[in-house]
């Protein structure tokens, strides 16, 4: 009799249960098919439309329509709570059953519900993942593992170039790890497209060959090109170009060739990215050029070079759109930033400069159709021990071209040669074309600039009479001389700054001096 009674009970429970999901299966196939809903959360009877906004709560005159209401509510419930409440129904109805058997007969219902409950989940499963709520993940490629050493000696390349392969062709998005130690590697081409994002995560260091091998122009030792989410965490990783041997050969002065030699990062055709916790240190030529990226962030990016180190600008931005290089301590014997053609909506922020040659817009002019240069803002930097601090610097005899709209503020200058230079006949190799420079600069504010300077001159505006600098602002400038030439002056010309609070030195009290060839 027990048998007979344990086998009507579980025909009920399967015919209860098999109710319940085809239900269940039938409201989701109807009503929430394409709705993305978290089947991992339980609901909290918070009633919301797709858009987010709660529901109004029932008048007192509608009590009498609760019931026609529960069946609408029933059917905005998430897929998980009406796959909830149908096994409640199918529990409750078990539980009815298994009181008029024996304890054995409900304990083997019991168990046969726990079963029946594993079997709803699974059918859950499947839907969710068609809706796309399945969590992001990727594989981790270490390149260890693809045979790279890190003993700072055997050639690292080729794993390298193994593991970047498989990540771009991952379908789903993929971190490289790199351990602990010194990888010697030749020139990494990381390219994209890929398929899904990559970020490189770097625990140890990467270093160059010393020997001096002459390249194609602005060529790039390491280079990140046609990627998108892209991001490079350092984690206080070296990008070291030992480029010691390549500074005493590359004198621009004396053979006007500067670009044939390995630039140690270059970021070309980036979107969307990050780059973040490196040090570039004895590249041989620029540290970092970043070029047609757009919304890019350097943040935490150090470049470490001595004084003689020639033509090894710090970061140089061309062509990209949104830019932004933020808590950079920057050492070189170049410029610690240089701003091209072409760059929009630049924010430098929280950047120290020192050794080098300043913040630079330029220089400019040199070349037929650049493009214009426009939203630039340099703020809350320090610069110090410096040839000079920010400064724009065009070519004479230049075609034309514009800077329009930048900004230098809250500024300290340490003992800088020429804290706030404008200087439109810019001609560092003394071979230049005559006549003006025809790059129009326009709309430019200093702003809150003070320290000291090591020679006389502490401001100098020296604009092209082919095209005078237009809407000129100084505001709140204290630089005080700490040289042996007297009181610091301000010297300008063909340009009317307008002035506003504290000027220490009084704007414009000399003309701009012709430089000495």
């Amino acid at each position: 009799m027990v048998g007979l009674r344990l086998k009507a009970l579980f025909f009920v429970l399967l015919v209860v249960m098999a109710i319940s999901i085809a239900n269940a299966a039938k409201d989701l196939k109807e009503k929430d098919v394409g709705v993305q809903r978290n089947l991992h959360e339980d609901d909290k009877g918070d009633k919301k439309d797709d858009k987010g906004d709660k529901k109004e709560a029932p008048n007192k005159d509608d009590k009498k329509d609760d019931k026609k209401d529960d069946k609408k509510e029933e059917k905005e419930e998430s897929v998980g709570s009406k796959v909830a409440k149908k096994v409640k129904g199918a529990a409750a109805s078990v539980a009815s059953a298994a009181s008029n058997a024996s304890a054995a007969s409900a304990a083997s219902a019991a168990s046969v519900a726990s079963a029946a409950s594993g079997k709803i989940k699974g059918a859950v499963a499947p839907i969710g993942d068609k809706l796309g709520l399945k969590a992001p993940s990727g594989p981790s490629i270490d390149v260890k593992a693809s045979g790279a050493k890190g003993d700072g000696k055997t050639d690292d390349t080729a794993a390298f170039m193994a593991v970047w392969k498989k990540a771009i062709e991952a379908a789903t998005p993929t971190t490289i790890t790199v351990p602990k130690g010194d990888y010697l590697v030749n020139e990494l081409m990381l390219e994209g497209p890929s398929k899904c994002a990559i970020t490189f995560d770097m625990h140890g260091n990467l270093k160059a060959p010393s020997a001096v091998t002459t390249r194609k122009p602005h060529s790039g030792w390491v280079n990140f090109r046609k990627l998108k989410d892209f991001k490079l965490i350092g984690n206080g990783a070296i990008f070291d170009g030992q480029g010691s041997v390549a500074w005493k050969v590359n004198d621009c002065k004396q053979t006007g060739k500067c670009n044939n030699l390995p630039i140690n990062i270059r970021l070309t055709q980036l979107n969307n990215s990050i780059i973040s916790g490196i040090t570039s240190t004895n590249s041989k030529l620029f540290h970092m050029n970043i070029h047609q990226c757009t919304n890019v962030t350097l943040q935490d990016v150090h470049i470490d070079a001595p004084p003689e180190s020639l033509n090894t600008d710090g970061i140089h931005v061309g062509k990209s759109v949104g830019v932004t290089i933020r808590g950079s301590k920057i050492k070189t014997g170049d410029d610690c930033i240089s701003i091209g053609g072409g760059t929009e909506n630049l924010l430098v922020e929280g950047v120290e400069c020192g050794p080098g040659h300043g913040l630079s817009i330029g220089s400019l002019g040199k070349y037929p159709n650049e493009q214009p240069v426009k939203g630039i803002t340099i703020r809350k930097c320090i610069i110090k021990h410096t040839d000079n601090g920010v400064r724009i610097k065009t070519w004479p005899g230049s075609p034309p071209g514009l800077v329009s709209g930048a900004l230098f503020e809250d500024i300290t200058m340490d003992n800088v040669s020429l804290p706030i230079l404008v200087d439109q006949v810019y001609c560092p190799h003394g071979k230049c074309k005559s006549g003006p420079s025809k790059v129009q600069l326009e709309n430019l504010s200093f702003k809150n600039i003070r320290g000291t300077s090591s020679t006389k001159i502490a401001v100098q505006l020296n604009c092209s009479p082919g095209c005078p600098c237009k809407n000129v602002a100084l505001a709140d400038i204290n630089l005080v001389s700490t040289g042996k030439e007297g009181a610091a002056v301000s010297a300008c010309s063909n340009v009317k700054p307008t002035v506003t609070g504290k000027m220490i030195p009084a704007a414009c009290t000399e003309e701009c001096k012709p430089e000495k060839k």
